[in-house]
């Protein structure tokens, strides 16, 4: 009998992934991680809408079957790959490598990698980005970040979305802002409406200067 075990396949990944950051280079890569229906593409489509004129982009789709989001994101104009995991639960760092080859990288200043829709597997994967960021609807509840720590461990941006249902939930933001910062104290924490637009301002500020710094240091380095 053979046993393979987790922690072998993971450290293949994290290889993988070592070779996705080198090939990258001096692209902004942000990994977008969410329950299904948090708002990722909705979040994507604004933030590609504000930032295109400034900041080449491309974007990686991972969903199970369809190539709904892909479709989505194409009509904004920018370069997008879609992957197909047939099943599986999360994009891993081969996954990334495949889709590499699909999209001139020399000609990006941001990837956006939307995952799979699930707030557990994707947490375990390192794929080559610079940064995970989390999404948390306010649909989904204030319970989220205690379930579910590792995802906001890993995040160094937590956009709480659907900030225009507020109004009509008991959902707390200071006190799920605060059990964030528990877990992750690096984390910052952005309360956005991808329906309106709230909020949004300060989430691009922050992409901004996170591609600027990126762009510097490898013509430095």
């Amino acid at each position: 009998m053979k046993v393979v075990m987790a922690q072998k396949l993971l450290r293949a990944n994290q290889q993988v992934a070592r070779e996705n950051r080198t090939r990258l280079g001096r692209v902004l890569t942000v990994n977008l991680v969410s329950s299904p229906g948090a708002g990722k593409t909705a979040i994507l489509e604004r933030t590609i809408a504000a930032l295109k004129g400034a900041f080449r982009i491309g974007v990686i789709e991972g969903d199970i079957y369809t190539t709904r989001d892909a479709e989505r994101i194409a009509v904004h104009g920018v370069d997008v790959v879609q992957i197909n995991t047939t099943g599986l639960c999360h994009l891993d760092a081969s996954m990334l490598a495949r889709a590499l080859e699909e999209i001139d990288t020399e000609a990006l200043d941001i990837l956006f990698i939307e995952n799979v829709g699930n707030l557990v597997c994707p947490a375990e994967f390192d794929l080559g980005e610079d940064y995970k960021v989390a999404v948390l609807s306010v649909a989904e509840g204030a319970d989220k970040p205690a379930k579910y720590p590792l995802v906001f461990q890993e995040a160094r941006v937590v956009l709480i979305n659907k900030a225009d249902l507020l109004p009509y939930s008991d959902f707390d933001v200071e006190a799920v802002r605060q059990e964030i910062l528990a877990i992750n104290p690096e984390t910052e924490v952005f309360v956005v409406s991808a329906k309106t637009g709230e909020g949004l301002e300060a989430w691009y500020a922050w992409l901004k200067s996170a591609a600027q710094k990126k762009n510097a240091s490898s013509a430095t380095g």
